[in-house]
C-alpha cells in the first residue's frame, strides 16, 4: 500500500499515480456506513481493473472549521485506519492535510487539484459528502464532471437514522456500548502499552494492568466494562473487567481518565507490552465509594458480572 501525503502547496509525485477507483471521506470509525462505500469501491475497481484507492483527510475538518467543537480524538486514529486499509488490500491512500488554506479552496479547484490531479477514474462517495469552501460542493456537482465517473452510495441504517461517527460517539458517551458496537460492526477497541500504575489493586486482591493509549482515542463513558485484552507479543487473548475513570474513591484531583484492566486467572508481568482492549459490555458507571471495603465488595460483583457476560466470547 502506498501512502501519499498531500498538502495545499505540494502535490509532488501525484501525477505518477496509476488510475484508481477511489473512495473519499474522513472514515473515522470505519463503521458499517463507511464499509458500504469502501466495498462498493472495491467492487468497481475489480470490475474495471483499476487500483483501489482511499482519499481521506487529517486532521478532522472541525479543527479548522468549528473551533468550539473541535474533534481531536478519534474512534480510529489515522495510524489505525491505515492498518485497516492495508488489511483491505487498498493500493493507494491519499491523505490530504486539512488546513485553513484547503478550507478556502473553491469546489472546482478542489476537484481539479486532488481528484483529477490524482488520476482518479472512478470516485465513490457517501450520499452526504460535501467539499470545497463552506461545503458548497456536493455529490450532484461531482456527477457533472466528465474526467471521472462518480458513484453515490446511500446511507446505511438500522432504523431511519443513518449510521454515523457522531451517533457512535454519542452512544459510547452514554454507556450504550452494544449500540455503538452494532453500528461499528465490530467490538470497539483501544490499543496501548501497559505502564506502571499505583499498584494499589494488588493490595486489595484485584491486580490491574494500566493501559496508556497509543493514540488520541475517543474514550467511552467512565465506568466498568467486560473486556478482553490481546497481548501483541504472544497473540494471546485474556478475559477481564476493565475500568475507565479517575479513581474517585482514592483521588479528588485526577482529571484525565485512566484505563485499567483486571484479567481473570492471570498473574504474569506484562509491563511494556503492546496490547489491544476490546470493549464488549458496559456494566455500570464510575462511583465514589465510602471506603476500600465497599469498593472491594462491588469489584467482586463486577468481576462475576463480567465473567457471565463473557461466557460466549472466545
Amino acid at each position: 500500500m502506498k501512502i501519499i501525503q498531500l498538502n495545499y502547496t505540494d502535490d509532488a509525485g501525484i501525477e505518477e499515480i496509476e488510475k484508481t477507483a477511489t473512495a473519499i471521506g474522513f472514515f473515522d470509525g470505519l463503521h458499517r456506513g463507511h464499509l458500504k462505500v469502501i466495498n462498493r469501491m472495491t467492487k468497481i475497481a475489480e470490475e474495471k481493473n483499476l487500483k483501489k484507492g482511499i482519499m481521506t483527510f487529517d486532521p478532522h475538518p472541525s479543527v479548522v472549521l468549528n473551533p468550539k467543537f473541535q474533534r481531536t480524538t478519534y474512534l480510529t486514529p489515522l495510524e489505525i485506519k491505515l492498518e485497516m486499509f492495508e488489511s483491505m488490500g487498498i493500493d493507494y491512500v491519499f491523505i490530504i492535510n486539512f488546513s485553513s488554506k484547503l478550507a478556502k479552496l473553491e469546489p472546482d479547484e478542489f476537484v481539479k487539484k486532488y481528484i483529477i490531479g490524482a488520476n482518479v477514474s472512478e470516485l465513490i462517495s457517501g450520499f452526504d459528502y460535501t467539499y470545497g469552501a463552506r461545503g458548497r460542493g456536493n455529490t450532484t456537482n461531482l456527477t457533472e464532471y466528465t474526467e471521472f465517473n462518480t458513484t453515490i452510495v446511500g446511507k446505511y441504517a438500522f432504523t431511519d437514522e443513518k449510521v454515523s461517527t457522531t451517533q457512535i460517539r454519542t452512544s459510547l458517551s452514554n454507556g450504550q456500548l452494544e449500540d455503538a458496537n452494532k453500528a461499528i460492526g465490530r467490538t470497539y477497541t483501544i490499543s496501548g502499552v501497559v505502564v506502571q500504575g499505583e499498584k494499589r489493586g494488588r493490595t486489595i486482591g484485584f491486580p490491574t494492568a494500566n493501559i496508556e493509549a497509543d493514540f488520541r482515542y475517543f474514550l467511552p463513558k467512565n465506568g466498568v466494562y467486560s473486556v478482553t485484552l490481546k497481548v501483541h507479543s504472544t497473540d494471546e487473548i485474556h478475559k477481564g473487567v476493565g475500568n475507565i475513570g479517575v479513581k474517585p474513591t482514592f483521588h479528588d484531583d485526577i482529571t484525565k481518565p485512566i484505563i485499567e484492566v483486571h484479567l481473570f486467572d492471570f498473574n504474569e508481568s506484562i509491563y511494556g507490552e503492546s496490547v489491544t482492549i476490546y470493549f464488549h459490555h458496559y456494566i455500570r458507571g464510575e462511583v465514589k465509594f465510602d471506603g476500600v471495603d465497599e469498593l472491594v465488595d462491588q469489584m467482586e460483583i463486577d468481576r462475576e458480572d463480567a465473567i457471565k457476560l463473557l461466557e460466549d466470547i472466545d
